[in-house]
């Protein structure tokens, strides 16, 4: 087995640099350069530049890997390890200048999670865990929430935006949830909730309509920050399955049968 903490330390040092050139853009960011791919699916030089920057950098690490990408940078081809990227999670902060967006990098053996890595610039927040590691913040360890009650909880989610199917049952689970704990929050990067799931600022967290590099390198450090991440069956097809509940153990079970709850009905 390859050194996986040099690898991932590798790997963290590129994405401060693709995080860098984001930065540098984001002061001069021109609106008339957004593409759209499809309903409120966005997308600018900016998330394609990062991408290439990526790709390029990943496959000098380790050579002969394959990629699954969002901007389609590279062709994806099934290989024995395989990076799971989005160069740009929240997109649309970015583009109007709301400063919470990431670099989310996810390393695959044989369909088994090795490395993840969540970038969040405009902090700084470098968080990241290699198979069989702990989950890190900038270096120091981290852990998921010790809280036992979901009333006690500030849970994070993102809200449908082209996925319109479930928005009965969305809303149900949802005002279930602003009765009963002591907060939602939209951030609007799926790779941030999943890191602040990891280091304990929430508490859970849930959404659908997903797509593997949104969640495979936040997923991974919550799981090795001690969380719980599934489907919205409790089974573990939250990867390429379209929807994630990950939270912290202590509310796992309260938190999950809401949604399950809500979401199983037939509305």
């Amino acid at each position: 087995m390859m050194e996986l903490e040099k690898l991932t330390r590798d790997v963290c040092a590129l994405c401060a640099t693709v995080g860098a050139f984001i930065q540098r853009e984001s002061k001069e960011f021109d609106q008339a350069r957004i593409e759209v791919k499809s309903f409120n699916q966005l997308v600018s030089y900016v998330d394609k530049t990062a991408e290439e920057i990526l790709v390029s950098g990943l496959s000098k690490l380790l050579p002969g890997s394959g990629f699954i990408t969002e901007e389609a940078t590279i062709k994806t081809e099934e290989k024995e390890w395989m990076w799971i990227i989005d160069p740009l999670d929240g997109t649309t902060n970015f583009m109007h200048g709301l400063p919470i967006y990431s670099i989310s990098v996810a390393l695959m053996h044989r369909k088994q999670t090795m490395i993840g890595i969540v970038y969040e610039p405009n902090h700084n927040e470098l968080f990241y865990a290699w198979h069989n590691s702990p989950a890190y913040l900038n270096g120091k360890q981290i852990h998921v929430s010790s809280n036992h009650q979901l009333a006690d909880a500030l849970l994070a989610t993102g809200f449908p935006y082209y996925d319109f199917e479930r928005m009965q049952q969305y809303l149900a689970a949802l005002q279930e949830f602003l009765k009963g704990t002591r907060g939602m929050r939209r951030m609007g990067s799926a790779a941030v909730d999943l890191a602040y799931v990891a280091c304990g600022r929430f508490d859970g967290f849930f959404e659908f309509g997903l797509s593997p590099w949104d969640v495979a390198g936040g997923a991974f450090i919550v799981q090795q920050a001690g969380g719980i991440v599934t489907d919205f069956s409790g089974a573990d097809h939250f990867l390429f399955g379209k929807e994630i509940i990950a939270s912290a153990p202590g509310i796992c079970d309260a938190f999950s049968s809401v949604i399950k709850l809500h979401f199983n009905k037939m509305i």
